[in-house]
């Protein structure tokens, strides 16, 4: 496990690399930010955001996507892996906004994981990204460099999430989600880490490193 006293300096590094890590979904407003960490489970970021341009331009709110209808956003997003469930989800979730919250987004983790489709990772994405809370969300990225660094090692996203939030220092907590994304995508990748170009390399506790 990395040590308590080299985690400061372990985020201090990823922030040297990028001081504002950003999601590398593309979104137009809180709404479409939520459908597409929907869309996004199970998918590439890449792959989601192929579909969800052309989405977005013709519908961008709760309204214009229910009067859109399921099998025309089936069609917008039919690229995406499991479209069919996806859609549906899209389509109940748009209706809910509507029925209950006005057509707002909740900044609210009971009423955001009681929408079809979110699930805890989903609203955690949403209050970091939308709503700036300290939030982290466990997707296999992050599950990859929590336990091969050592940083918030654990056998379930959830404990890797709770090691997380209870390791990291309150300062770094804003983007640390994003920075362990970015980092988990594009250096500790999962088949062969860069371990060479890894501005924390000194601090993981990775045995297997590619290179010193």
């Amino acid at each position: 496990m990395v040590k308590k006293t080299d985690i400061d300096e372990f985020y201090r590094r990823l922030s040297l690399v990028n001081s504002a890590p950003t999601s590398e979904l593309e979104y137009v407003n809180t709404f479409t930010l939520l459908v597409a960490v929907v869309l996004s489970a199970q998918a590439t970021d890449v792959g989601v955001n192929k579909a969800t341009g052309p989405l977005f331009k013709a519908a961008d709110t709760p309204e214009k996507i229910v009067a859109m209808g399921e099998a025309t956003v089936r069609d917008y997003i039919k690229t995406i892996g499991l479209f069919n469930t996806k859609a549906k989800n899209v389509i109940k979730l748009s209706q809910m906004l509507i029925n209950e919250h006005g057509s707002v987004v909740p900044q609210n983790r009971a009423a955001l994981e009681a929408l079809p489709g979110v699930g805890r990772k989903t609203a955690n994405v949403v209050l970091n990204v939308a709503f700036g809370e300290p939030t982290i969300a466990v997707d296999t990225h992050i599950y990859r460099v929590g336990n091969r660094t050592g940083l918030a090692p654990g056998k379930t996203p959830l404990e890797v999430e709770k090691k997380l939030l209870a390791r990291t220092p309150a300062q770094w907590k804003l983007h640390a989600h994003n920075w362990l994304i970015l980092h988990g995508r594009y250096i500790c990748k999962a088949r062969k880490p860069d371990c060479a170009a890894c501005t924390v390399q000194e601090l993981c506790r990775f045995k297997g490193k590619t290179t010193l």
